[in-house]
C-alpha cells in the first residue's frame, strides 16, 4: 500500500448502506409516511371547517381550537417522544404513539360536541408526534454524510408537501364522506402506518448506541442541542417558517371558500398548485446542497418568502382579485419547499448522539409557536390575506434575524 493511500482516511459507512438498495428504498418510504402522519393529521379536515362549524353550531375561533390542539398535542409529543426514543430506543415509543393516534381518531369520528374534539385532537397530535419525531431520528442513525442530505431531503419533501396534499385529499373525500369520515380515513392510515412499521422497520438505535452515548440522560441531551448555535438557528428558522405556513392552512378554507367563492373542491386544487411548488423546491434543494451549503440556500428562500408576504399585505389596501393572492402564496410555498430539508439538515447533521431529542425541539418549535397561529389570525381577520401576509412578514424577519445571527453562514462547516 503506498504512502498516499495509507494517508486517506476510511470513509464512514452508514448502518444504512448495508441494506440492498430495495430494503433501504422501503425504509424510506415507511419513514415517510410515517412523517406525514403528523401533517395528515392536522389538515386533513381543513376543507371541513365550514361543515364541523355548522354541525355544532359554533364560531370560527372554536373551530380554530381544534387545530391548536392537535398542534399543542404534536409540539408536546414530539418533546416526550423524542428523548424517550434516545434513551430507550426508537421502536416502542414509536408503535405506542402511532396506536394512541389511531385510537384518538376513531374517538374523533364519534365526538359529541365540539368540546370533545378538540381534546381527541389534542390526542391525536400527541400520538402522531412519534411518528414524526422518531422517524426522523432513524433516518439520523442510518445515514451519513450526502446520503443523510439526500434522504432528509426527501424528509424535507414529504414534511412540506403533506400540509398542501391533505387538505386536497380531504376536499376530495369530503365529496363521498362527510367531516367524521376523514377521522375514520385518518384511522385507517395511522393503522396502516402501524403495520408497515412494525414489520418493515427493526430497531435502529441498538442497546451498544445507548449505553455508550456520551450524554446519559435528557437533561444532557437538551444541553448539547441547546448549546449548539446552528442548531437554535436552524430551529428558528423553522419555526418561522411554519408560523407562515400554518397562517396559511388557518386562513385559507375561510379565505378561498368564503371570501372568493371556491368550492371545496376548487380550494383543493389551489392547494395542489401550491403542492407543486413544495416538491419541486424540496426535490432541487436536495441537488443544489451537493454545490452549496443548506444556510446559503436558506438566504434565498427566506428572501423569497419576505417578498412574498409583503405582496400579501398589500391586500390590505385595495380588494385584490384572486390571482393577486394566489400569485403570492405560490411563490411563499415554493420557498418553504426549499427551507424544509435545509433546516432538518442543518439541525441534525452533527447531532447523531441525540438525534431524537434534536427532532423533538425542531418539530416542538415549529408546531409549537404555530399552534397559537389559528388564534391570532383570527384576531386580525380569518378570512383576509392581509392576515397572512403579517404573520409571514414577521417570521421572514425574524428568520432572517436567527439565520445571521446564530446560524451565520460563513462559519458553517462543509457537509464531509
Amino acid at each position: 500500500m503506498s504512502a498516499n493511500t495509507a494517508s486517506v482516511p476510511a470513509r464512514p459507512v452508514s448502518p444504512g448502506d448495508a441494506l440492498r438498495p430495495r430494503a433501504r428504498t422501503a425504509v424510506v418510504v415507511i419513514l415517510g409516511l410515517l412523517v406525514a402522519l403528523g401533517p395528515f393529521t392536522t389538515d386533513l379536515y381543513l376543507p371541513a371547517f365550514p361543515a364541523v362549524q355548522a354541525a355544532f353550531a359554533t364560531s370560527d375561533v372554536a373551530i380554530q381550537l381544534t387545530l391548536s390542539a392537535t398542534v399543542i398535542g404534536f409540539a408536546l409529543g414530539q418533546l416526550v417522544v423524542g428523548p424517550l426514543s434516545d434513551r430507550f430506543g426508537r421502536r416502542v415509543p414509536l408503535l405506542v404513539a402511532t396506536s394512541l393516534h389511531v385510537l384518538a381518531c376513531l374517538g374523533a369520528a364519534m365526538a359529541p360536541s365540539i368540546g370533545v374534539l378538540a381534546a381527541l385532537r389534542l390526542l391525536q397530535g400527541i400520538g402522531a408526534a412519534g411518528g414524526g419525531v422518531v422517524a426522523s431520528a432513524m433516518v439520523r442513525d442510518l445515514f451519513h454524510g450526502h446520503r443523510l442530505v439526500r434522504t432528509l431531503a426527501n424528509m424535507g419533501l414529504v414534511i412540506g408537501a403533506a400540509p398542501i396534499l391533505a387538505p386536497l385529499i380531504g376536499s376530495q373525500l369530503l365529496a363521498v364522506l362527510d367531516w367524521r369520515g376523514l377521522f375514520v380515513c385518518l384511522a385507517i392510515y395511522g393503522a396502516a402506518a402501524l403495520v408497515l412499521a412494525s414489520v418493515g422497520i427493526g430497531e435502529t438505535r441498538t442497546t451498544t448506541a445507548r449505553a455508550s452515548s456520551v450524554h446519559a440522560t435528557a437533561r444532557a441531551r437538551y444541553r448539547a442541542v441547546l448549546r449548539d448555535p446552528v442548531f437554535v438557528g436552524a430551529a428558528i428558522v423553522g419555526a418561522m417558517q411554519g408560523a407562515g405556513l400554518f397562517a396559511y392552512l388557518a386562513v385559507s378554507p375561510f379565505l378561498l371558500q368564503g371570501t372568493y367563492g371556491l368550492s371545496p373542491q376548487q380550494y383543493g386544487f389551489v392547494f395542489a398548485s401550491n403542492s407543486v411548488g413544495v416538491v419541486l423546491g424540496a426535490q432541487l434543494a436536495a441537488r443544489v446542497m451537493r454545490r452549496i451549503g443548506p444556510q446559503w440556500i436558506l438566504v434565498g428562500t427566506i428572501s423569497a418568502q419576505l417578498l412574498s408576504a409583503v405582496a400579501l399585505l398589500t391586500t390590505m389596501l385595495y380588494p385584490a382579485p384572486l390571482v393577486a393572492v394566489i400569485v403570492p402564496l405560490c411563490v411563499f410555498m415554493t420557498a418553504c419547499g426549499f427551507t424544509f430539508p435545509c433546516v432538518q439538515v442543518l439541525g441534525l447533521l452533527h447531532h447523531g448522539e441525540e438525534a431524537g431529542t434534536a427532532a423533538s425541539l425542531l418539530g416542538a418549535g415549529n408546531f409549537g409557536l404555530a399552534a397559537i397561529v389559528p388564534l391570532i389570525v383570527g384576531l386580525l381577520g380569518a378570512a383576509a390575506a392581509s392576515s397572512i401576509g403579517i404573520v409571514a412578514t414577521i417570521g421572514a424577519v425574524c428568520a432572517a434575524a436567527a439565520l445571521l445571527l446564530l446560524v451565520r453562514p460563513r462559519t458553517v462547516p462543509p457537509i464531509a
